[in-house]
Formats: structure tokens, sequence, C-alpha cells
């Protein structure tokens, strides 16, 4: 089986840091090869995959601000849709753009929804809904104006991270320096239970880090930035907790499966797909509010960190995320 697998060219694929989109097509790309499918990666220049490479560009618009993303995003879009022939399916990780091309080429699309920036956006979607095929990356993120063909949970690559029995005594907080992330939470959090905090991620919202985390910082309360992955291995392996109180409903959360593969457990706000990630009082604790949270610490040692990286390993592996799409790709071609 020929696929084409479309990624965004915001970052490289896998990222460098961050790029979760960019993350989970390096993924899916790399597991189906695995399985024997002939894949051909559509992404940024600098990009690493086992299968072929096809890019309209050497670097992401995001790690050379000198391009423009909108024309970088046409023409590679436009450089896999002149290419549709040679392959049996596209699975398309690039958002709803890709879609307006796929009544004019005869090869089936499959999208990944990897959650929705805008309820704005959901039109272009509705206009294909018949012509497409629709997977969500967990039940909660899911549009009633839409029909889906699956559920497929992101898939990460077990081998990138370890588990570890012996955690230290700080938190995390690990993921973009934004309002809907939470980092100001997760500090209250820490400051109330009286704990250490690692803060790692990319300032995302340069006024929010200002405003409402750098005053607290301090030697119990720290900023390091954002983490590479053998950082972030040692840093979510080591942890004895995540705090990822977020305000949003978030569609997936990368970091949360990342902690709990590493047996971690999670304490998050219960919104969005958590409570499908995290099993409460097993793998971590849903709570709603930070004094919620604050006596969620307090019962950090009652979580197993086995049963975390088991929970993990069973539902959020590459391996099984590789399984689903291959098996969805043979449904959809009959």
């Amino acid at each position: 089986m020929k696929i084409a697998v479309l990624a965004p060219v915001a970052w490289r694929t896998p990222p460098r840091h961050y790029g979760p989109w960019e993350q989970i097509a390096s993924n899916i790309a790399e597991g189906v090869i695995s399985l024997g499918g002939d894949v051909t990666l559509f992404a940024t220049g600098d990009s690493i995959t086992e299968g072929k490479l096809s890019s309209v560009c050497q670097t992401g618009y995001e790690e050379d601000r000198t391009q423009d993303a909108k024309v970088l995003e046409c023409l590679h879009i436009s450089n896999l849709m002149e290419r549709a022939q040679e392959f049996d399916i596209i699975h398309n990780n690039f958002d709803f753009l890709p879609l307006t091309y796929s009544r004019l080429i005869k090869t089936p699309v499959i999208t990944t929804i990897h959650g929705f920036s805008s309820p704005r956006i959901i039109p272009v979607y509705q206009k294909y809904n018949s012509t497409s095929h629709y997977v969500s990356i967990s039940n909660a993120d899911r549009s009633p104006d839409l029909e889906y063909l699956a559920t497929v949970y992101n898939g990460l690559d077990l081998n990138a991270f370890s588990f570890n029995d012996s955690p230290d005594d700080y938190l995390l907080y690990f993921g973009r320096i934004h309002h809907d992330k939470g980092a100001a939470e997760a500090v209250e959090i820490a400051k109330q239970s009286k704990r250490r905090l690692i803060i790692a991620g990319i300032i995302q919202d340069e006024n929010y880090f200002k405003q409402k985390v750098e005053p607290y910082l301090n030697k119990d309360i720290q900023f390091i930035g954002h983490a590479g992955p053998d950082q972030r291995k040692q840093l979510l392996s080591k942890a004895s907790a995540l705090l990822h109180p977020i305000n949003f409903n978030e569609p997936f959360g990368m970091s949360v499966a990342e902690a709990m593969i590493c047996g971690t457990p999670v304490i998050a706000f219960n919104k969005g797909s958590m409570p499908e990630l995290i099993q409460d009082g097993k793998t971590g604790f849903l709570v709603n509010n930070i004094d919620e949270a604050v006596e969620a610490v307090k019962k950090i040692p009652r979580i197993n960190r086995y049963t975390c990286t088991q929970w993990a390993k069973d539902n959020f592996s590459k391996e099984k995320m590789a399984a689903d799409y291959w098996a969805l790709y043979h449904r959809i071609l009959g």
C-alpha cells in the first residue's frame, strides 16, 4: 500500500522541541512503515523518516521567520495533491486546507482532526463530510456537525521515555506558557502545597509569562525554558507528579500520556479529553480547581507508578496508533 502522510510545515517532523502535530505525523509515518506500508512523508526538507521524503522548503516557517507561512502552506499542500495519483491513500495531518483539493483528486483522503482552532473552521469540514474520512484524537473532541470514521488516540514512541519508580520530590509543569495550559495555576498549586515546581516549555504569551509566572520564580519555582528529548525524558520520569491545570477543553494532551509512560501520575483539571487519558485515582487525579489539586498533591503516594506506565503503554503507544490507522486504511480501500 502506498501512503502519503501530510505533516504541517511549521516545524521539523519530528520536531526538535515543540510541534505536536508534526510529532504525531512522524509517529504515524514510522509506525505504518513498520507494518509494511510504502510511505512518503510530505514535510520540511530537514525532516527525518525511514520512508521517502518530499518537501518544498528546507526548514519550517516557525524556525525560519524569513519565510511566509501561507505561501509555504500553499506550495506544500499542492506538492502532494499534484502527485495524488501516485498513492493509494492520503493521510492528512494538516487541518482543513487540504480538504479543498479532495474532490479534485481520486485518491481517498483520511484526515486526523488534531483539534479545532476555532468553530469558524467547521464549515470546511462540513462541506467535505460525505466525501472524506475524519478521525478524532479523543471522543471529547468531536463536533456534532461532523461524521467520524473512528477515534484513534495519539500514539507515542515508548522508547523515547523511561519508567522510574523512585521519583524526586518536585512537581512538573510541562507545556506552552499560556493561559490555556494553566501555568499560573500550576504555580499557585505548588505554592499552596509548599512543593518544588519545575516549569518547562516555550513562552507562547510573553505578557502572560511576565505577569503571571515570572514574579513568582525563586529557588523552589524554577522556569527552565523548552526541554529537548533527553531533558524531557529526565524531567518527566523523575517528577513526583505532572500538573496539568488546563483552562480549555484540550483535545488530547501529549505531556499527560508521556508522563504516565514514565510512571508519573498526572493531576489535571477535568476538562476536554482528560477523563479519557487519566484513570482517576489510579493513574492520577481529575480535579476541578486549585484547592482540589492541592488536596490531590497530598494523595500522590497512593498512586502505583507501575499502573501508570502499563495503562499508558496499552493505550497510547505508536504501535497501537499505527495498527488502528492501518486497519482504517484497509477499511476505506475496501
